[in-house]
């Protein structure tokens, strides 16, 4: 059987880099998205624009309201989304828990699939000071899936891949350039318009605009 891989895609510039490094690896892709409640659905959208031009084994959007918590700036619209540059320590931005529940529902679903690898576009060197993106979160959450699954328990053994990880914003962007992918149809903005615009001054604007600029590629982001 052709070797398989579920794909967490925001429809971001990092998960769509992941996906595309997964596909040139030779994995069929499945590719899993979350309506979880956030901000700006124009991500979401951006993913299945993205699935579908890199013809994506399957695509399934999860459902999955974390609104109801609240807690971030992405999920609470009584929060404001800071626009005054990169804060210190963990941002208000960060959504509790939300990489550890994505992962866990990515899981599932690769058990089904048999897919023994789960590909994640985290990256602990240009990011916003998130927990969840540390390499001692991935490894610790490989080790609880393998202790916590069949597939794991029965030798399958079960890996979580995070190839952006060591990677700066400027690498992430040269890496996908290399393989041909088209960044006009992802979003990262963290307030971006229903249409897809982004905003130009919240974290992960700032830190997109600068990646590109410092590979001296044009920065083609739609911003209002």
């Amino acid at each position: 059987m052709q070797k398989r891989a579920v794909v967490l895609l925001s429809g971001g510039l990092d998960s769509t880099t992941a996906l595309a490094i997964a596909r040139s690896a030779g994995y069929d892709c499945f590719a899993m998205s979350f309506n979880y409640g956030q901000r700006s659905l124009a991500e979401l959208n951006a993913a299945k624009k993205v699935a579908q031009s890199m013809q994506v084994k399957e695509h399934v959007v999860v459902e999955l309201d974390m609104s109801k918590i609240g807690g971030s700036a992405l999920t609470d619209h009584s929060i404001d989304v800071p626009t005054s540059g990169l804060e210190e320590g963990i941002p208000i931005t960060y959504v509790p828990a939300r990489n550890t529940v994505f992962l866990s529902i990515a899981l599932g679903w690769a058990e089904v699939l048999q897919a023994q690898h789960i590909f994640i576009g985290v990256n602990a060197v240009d990011y916003s000071g998130y927990p969840d993106c540390r390499p001692e979160f991935i490894k610790a959450f490989e080790d609880m899936a393998n202790l916590a699954t069949k597939a794991g328990v029965e030798g399958q053994k079960l890996t979580i891949e995070a190839p952006l990880m060591g990677l700066s914003k400027a690498q992430i962007i040269a890496k996908g350039m290399e393989l041909g992918i088209d960044y006009l149809q992802t979003v990262s903005c963290y307030k971006a318009t229903d249409d897809g615009k982004a905003c130009g001054i919240c974290d992960s604007c700032r830190l997109r605009k600068h990646g590109f600029e410092s590979q001296g590629f044009t920065d083609l982001t739609r911003y209002v």
